[in-house]
């Protein structure tokens, strides 16, 4: 929400601690409305430019690495070979930009209910998508995720990692029936018995009721499901994902594995290697 507040013309209110947080924001870029949702593209005097939903940060230009790279790395390192990604929302193109990093991957579809965003994401946030949206292993289908989901499923479409990028589960109604266990059990439905699940579930430190309502979620329907969490800056909070798998332990992927596979894979990463992902399990369940 971006209001008034002292010398700055406009600060923008994130929350984020007891009292939560307010940047100053230095200019204002573009400011329009979807069918879904309220759209904004800013810039803060620490972050740089920032999306924001709804009133709410999504990414900044200084820190969307690390909660992209948290998101996307630690399930495609956890499967021995991802080919075929399914992508519930990301419509920064961010997200399928960490995906086509591995080269594993042979196809990436990404889908988001918002053609407005992903538009505004092409022509304002090239710094996210870096031309993902034009890479040849590259599907957008603009259509709500739960009816994809289900005509995927109707017609058999399997994927070896599905990575669920979407607004909070306390934020944009949009969302809301994509984590239920219901929508966690069709989207299984179109995952292979190997498959890895991550999901963005806001933070289990403020909003502690609403991830808890997550995590059981995935929790009726997969076998090794955890809880990891990553601090980005630009948010003010410890950002909490959910991985869920039937096969493959998360709590068993050692940091040299880790490593082995972004060696193998000719990764070029910023964030995430074998230590971090250990620490952001560690993290897990730290509550206030």
């Amino acid at each position: 929400m971006i209001v008034e507040l002292g010398e700055f013309r406009l600060s923008l209110y994130q929350p984020g601690g007891p009292m939560g947080v307010f940047y100053p924001v230095e200019d204002v870029i573009l400011k329009t409305r979807s069918r879904f949702q309220e759209i904004e593209i800013v810039v803060l005097k620490v972050f740089g430019k920032t999306l924001v939903l709804d009133g709410l940060i999504q990414s900044s230009e200084r820190d969307e690495y690390i909660y992209h790279e948290s998101l996307v790395h630690p399930a495609l390192i956890l499967h021995p070979r991802p080919r075929r990604v399914l992508i519930l929302g990301g419509g920064e193109g961010a997200t399928l930009r960490e995906v086509l990093r591995h080269k594993t991957v042979e196809k990436a579809v990404m889908v988001d209910i918002d053609d407005v965003v992903v538009e505004v994401a092409k022509k304002y946030l090239p710094e996210w998508h870096q031309g993902a949206f034009d890479d040849p292993r590259a599907e957008v289908v603009i259509m709500d995720g739960f009816e994809y989901v289900k005509r995927a499923s109707e017609k058999g479409e399997k994927f070896d990692v599905v990575i669920m990028d979407l607004t909070d589960p306390y934020g944009s109604e949009v969302a809301a029936k994509l984590y239920t266990s219901e929508a966690f059990r069709l989207i299984k439905s179109v995952m292979w018995p190997d498959a890895v699940l991550t999901v963005q579930a806001g933070s289990s430190t403020l909003f502690p009721e609403a991830f808890d309502m997550v995590f059981a979620a995935v929790k009726e329907n997969f076998r090794h499901v955890y809880e990891y969490d990553t601090w980005v800056p630009s948010f003010s909070y410890m950002n909490s994902f959910v991985i869920a798998s039937d096969t493959e332990d998360f709590a068993a992927l050692a940091p040299s594995i880790v490593d082995e596979r972004i060696r193998e894979r000719g990764l070029q990463l910023r964030f995430i290697n074998g230590e971090r992902v250990a620490a952001m399990r560690a993290f897990a369940g730290l509550r206030l």
